[in-house]
């Protein structure tokens, strides 16, 4: 029986794949503690011994289907089309799990959750993915699941309720990494920062953006997913979540939904990303 051994929300923003001297300019002499807390998750990662991490990747938009990727093996060297100035020359190189996929797909066809898997190794990287398996893989098989943009705060849990599933009838222990900000609105092209240390939680789009992420982050502490739930209409779904929240809603459903109480240890200082509110968050699930 598999078992699912850990969780995290982790960010995955550019900024933090430039060079040490170039962060180092970004933070005003001092280094973003996103890079460090990469040491803090994984020492999470190596404590819990996982086979397979599921990357929740943020910027695999499906449509129609919740994608779950099943190649056996990835390789080969990525450039962001977003910003081909900022990231690129990221090598990869690391093995999949197509049995885990085809176990997904199958818990969804018969929960009746539209699901599928995609066997083709030939389908698109996002950096999401790519940045975390640069960051926090050691030896363990990768399985990306993407968002799917026509969905609603329950299909994301019932997504994820299916990948709790799967994780249950594998042979596998399994970590699950949500790749992608809290709040995600980006600064304006022509942005003047409000503190010289880019990085600084002052430099995030909106004070009220700020606030969410902040009362989100004490919550998750506590272990209230339940709370996040109930307040996601008012306050949550209007800071704009990085995949209208599916990183971290598909997880949640993963570790049981509304009734998850697994807290939420921060092993990283808040942070700007252009905008966006990023942090590692790890949970104990087991």
């Amino acid at each position: 029986m598999g078992q699912l051994v850990g969780a995290a929300l982790v960010s995955h923003h550019p900024g933090l794949f430039q060079c040490e001297e170039f962060r180092l300019l970004m933070g005003n002499g001092v280094d973003s503690d996103l890079i460090a807390g990469y040491d803090r998750v994984r020492a999470k990662l190596d404590a819990v011994r996982a086979d397979i991490l599921v990357i929740i990747d943020s910027h695999w938009f499906t449509t129609g289907y919740h994608l779950v990727d099943g190649g056996a093996h990835y390789a080969g060297k990525y450039l962001s089309d977003e910003m081909p100035w900022y990231l690129f020359g990221q090598h990869y190189d690391y093995p999949g799990s197509p049995e885990f996929a085809r176990l997904v797909e199958r818990v969804g066809r018969e929960r009746k959750v539209r699901t599928k898997g995609v066997f083709d190794p030939d389908l698109d990287r996002h950096y999401p993915t790519i940045n975390i398996v640069n960051k926090l893989r050691a030896t363990e098989k990768v399985v990306s699941l993407g968002c799917c943009q026509n969905c609603r705060l329950e299909h994301f849990l019932e997504s994820g309720a299916v990948l709790g599933e799967a994780i249950r009838r594998s042979d596998a222990r399994v970590a699950i990494l949500a790749s992608g900000a809290l709040s995600h609105r980006f600064n304006d092209i022509d942005w003047v920062p409000k503190s010289p240390r880019i990085f600084d939680e002052v430099n995030v789009s909106r004070p009220e953006n700020i606030a969410s992420d902040k009362e989100a982050i004490a919550l998750l502490a506590e272990g209230r997913h339940d709370r996040i739930l109930d307040l996601w209409p008012e306050k949550f779904r209007p800071a704009h979540w990085e995949a209208s929240g599916g990183h971290y809603l598909q997880m949640l459903g993963a570790m049981g939904g509304r009734d998850c109480r697994a807290r939420g240890t921060a092993l990283s200082a808040y942070e700007n990303a252009r905008g966006t509110g990023n942090i590692h968050i790890w949970f104990d699930v087991v």
